[in-house]
């Protein structure tokens, strides 16, 4: 697999550009605790990760729950995960700048498919230098008209939107649900992002990395 070349990449966002698990995770465990809700470690890796807010809403409160309660519970979940975010030093994933600069060098096209919503991805904007390789307006996120992950339809987007066939393009994730929607989106090749040190059992396949460096840029063409 590593032997050919790929024409365009596809990231995921959060957990794989922006190591910023344990910050939604902290968020989501103050909303819990704010709704008195619990979930067993194995129950929260299940529901939470790598899924959109309004999936993850449903697994909680039930299928039933009102679109209105969805964009109040989402907005509240998000405030908290925002203001976490600022009192820390927020930065991009290790390695990665450079490697953003060799794909954009190479002309190779490659942008984001984020399960997160517009308004962090405004603030994820404002507060990182992704404006040096990415148009925020040719991003792919949850707009609320496409299904989460595992299904494929926020890679399926991307990949149609650089124009390069899905057995072409390398994507990049983190979470199993994310990975899952590579797969299903018939991506030619996936590299694993461990950001979390999270069980990558079931991926030992493929390139498993902790770091870009780990990342061959002479891959893409």
């Amino acid at each position: 697999m590593m032997n050919r070349k790929y024409t365009g990449v596809v990231f995921d966002f959060n957990g794989t550009l922006f190591w910023d698990t344990p910050l939604h995770n902290k968020a989501w465990n103050i909303f819990l605790k704010e709704h008195n809700l619990y979930l067993s470690d194995d129950d929260f890796f299940r529901v939470i990760h790598g899924k959109t807010n309004k999936d993850i809403l449903k697994e909680l409160f039930g299928e039933d729950i009102s679109d209105a309660k969805v964009v109040a519970y989402t907005g509240e979940k998000e405030a908290l995960y925002r203001q976490l975010c600022l009192k820390t030093e927020i930065r991009l994933a290790p390695g990665v700048e450079s490697f953003l600069d060799c794909l954009r060098d190479k002309n190779v096209p490659f942008t984001i498919a984020t399960a997160s919503g517009k308004e962090n991805l405004n603030f994820y904007f404002e507060h990182l230098p992704l404006k040096k390789w990415f148009d925020l307006d040719k991003v792919v996120y949850d707009d609320g008209t496409m299904r989460g992950k595992p299904h494929p339809d926020l890679y399926e987007k991307a990949m149609k939107l650089i124009g390069i066939q899905p057995e072409e393009v390398t994507v990049f994730e983190d979470a199993n649900m994310g990975l899952l929607a590579a797969k299903n989106a018939g991506a030619g090749n996936i590299i694993v992002v461990n950001s979390n040190d999270d069980d990558y059992s079931d991926w030992a396949a493929y390139q498993i990395i902790t770091n870009y460096n780990q990342v061959d840029c002479a891959l893409f063409q």
